[in-house]
């Protein structure tokens, strides 16, 4: 049995490290002559020579090559704190999958093995990284360190999450996000992933609320994460149907042709509204479809940390 045969199997994330990492190390093998040439779990990048420094990391190699004096700079001169957001609220474990798995994934399925493919990249990059998780309460923090304990303790929590079976009923994102802004304090690199669904319908509240993640300069990505087919397109067979929310219990039963094309005017109208509020805020706002590959993450996440640095 092959690797990717045993991971396709392993059932409920239970080695969620192992995962992330074959994640990554097909990114990296994907990307070839890439823009991140600099991607290593050390070297980041030269820089020139100047007189007085110490001569211990002159690439002696490039001075050959150029007579030029150049030294290597390593990611410990240039570590970034990141902090990792998840919405783990009932409507994130759409659609019902059963076992997790790479290739059968809902949106906490996606969101958690995004989070710890980040992390890994992280871990190589020798960057420090924190974790919040809410739902109906403000249900996990921890601040941003680069230590292998930490590390593995985040791994844990996110394993541990892709197990429930119970999520939060509601959750109200704009009030845990405003708790969050004001718990990271130093200039942080903050990824969010949410469906951006809510039990409260007031989007100027939530609007507001990703505008405080942005306060003291920190460099905020949204990924919006959805399965498009059902919750964008609404495609789904026209017979009777309950259609639940899972937040709140109520239900309506009815043809889905009958509400598809108001449905899918009203989804995109809000989808818009987000969009430019992102835009006016200078948040990095990213479509994610659950059935999607991972290097839309990946891409995303290598080149905003470039412009961070």
């Amino acid at each position: 049995m092959n690797l990717q045969s045993e991971l396709h199997k392993a059932s409920l994330f239970q080695n969620l490290e192992l995962l992330a990492g074959q994640v990554v190390e097909g990114f990296i093998s994907g990307i070839h002559k890439s823009p991140f040439h600099g991607f290593s779990a050390e070297f980041a990048e030269h820089k020139i020579y100047n007189n007085g420094e110490s001569t211990k990391h002159i690439d002696w190699k490039l001075f050959a090559k150029t007579d030029k004096l150049y030294t290597k700079r390593y990611e410990e001169e240039t570590n970034l704190r990141c902090h990792m957001i998840l919405d783990n609220s009932a409507s994130m474990y759409y659609p019902e999958v059963g076992t997790l798995s790479l290739d059968n994934l809902n949106k906490i399925g996606f969101g958690v093995l995004a989070i710890a493919s980040l992390m890994n990249i992280l871990k190589r990059q020798r960057d420090a990284v924190g974790l919040s998780v809410y739902s109906d309460q403000y249900n996990f923090y921890s601040s941003e360190k680069s230590s292998e304990r930490h590390h593995q303790m985040l791994l844990a929590k996110l394993s541990e999450i892709s197990q429930e079976t119970k999520p939060a009923k509601q959750t109200e994102t704009y009030t845990y996000l405003h708790l969050i802004a004001e718990k990271i304090k130093r200039r942080s690199l903050i990824v969010l992933f949410t469906d951006m669904f809510q039990s409260s319908g007031d989007d100027a509240q939530l609007f507001e609320a990703l505008r405080h993640l942005k306060y003291n300069k920190h460099e905020v990505i949204l990924f919006h994460i959805m399965d498009k087919e059902t919750e964008y397109s609404f495609d789904f067979e026209n017979t009777p149907k309950r259609f639940l929310d899972v937040e709140t219990g109520t239900y309506i039963d009815l043809y889905a042709d009958s509400v598809k094309e108001v449905y899918e005017k009203e989804v995109e109208s809000y989808f818009t509204e987000l969009r430019l509020k992102c835009a006016q805020y200078k948040i990095k706002y990213v479509e994610v479809d659950v059935k999607d590959s991972f290097s839309l993450i990946m891409n995303t996440f290598m080149v905003e940390r470039q412009k961070f640095m």
